[in-house]
């Protein structure tokens, strides 16, 4: 397994091994004792499985006084994943990480608690799975919009389908200021 540090403290992008020969692969995509060794020590409570086709961008998502770390992964199509720092006492807060994942490269992204996460699928359709380290709990949703200019993610579609929700998320400047008041 490679690991690969990122800009944004704690953000990883992991290379599993993968064993292939003429009938397909295999690849251990989780065990606990090689991850915690690389810094996930966070027990995972929720595995999800979300299908979208393209063009599907979903998040900026988080929760607020229950951070969710999340280790994500494609199993079917592509997708241009991204982290983002929307800490306000960090140095890197309002930067970002993307990463193309999907079932050709087999590679995975590490979101600790406490980023702002969202992708937006490039094939025909995509399977993303995550483990989640704590509970979904939709009174605590928030979410960073989309395409918000300070942040400034270059994202591979100019129109994508949005939820109601995710097209009402505020701006970074926004959210910060509300952290404020």
């Amino acid at each position: 397994m490679k690991v690969l540090e990122t800009a944004l403290a704690g953000v990883l992008i992991i290379e599993p091994k993968v064993f292939g020969d003429q009938r397909g692969f295999f690849l251990m995509s989780f065990q606990a004792e090689r991850y915690r060794d690389m810094g996930i020590e966070l027990p995972f409570v929720q595995d999800n499985h979300s299908r979208s086709q393209r063009g599907v961008l979903r998040g900026l998502h988080f929760q607020r006084s229950r951070p969710q770390g999340k280790l994500v992964s494609v199993s079917r199509g592509s997708v241009y994943d991204v982290a983002v720092d929307i800490n306000p006492e960090s140095a890197t807060c309002g930067q970002f990480v993307g990463v193309e994942l999907n079932d050709e490269n087999h590679r995975q992204l590490w979101v600790p608690p406490g980023y702002a996460h969202g992708f937006c699928v490039l094939s025909e359709v995509a399977d993303f799975q995550y483990k989640c380290t704590d509970l979904y709990f939709p009174e605590d949703e928030g979410g960073l919009l989309w395409n918000d200019p300070d942040v400034n993610i270059p994202w591979p579609v100019e129109t994508p389908q949005l939820s109601a929700k995710d097209q009402r998320n505020p701006t970074l400047r926004a959210l910060l200021e509300r952290c404020e008041a």
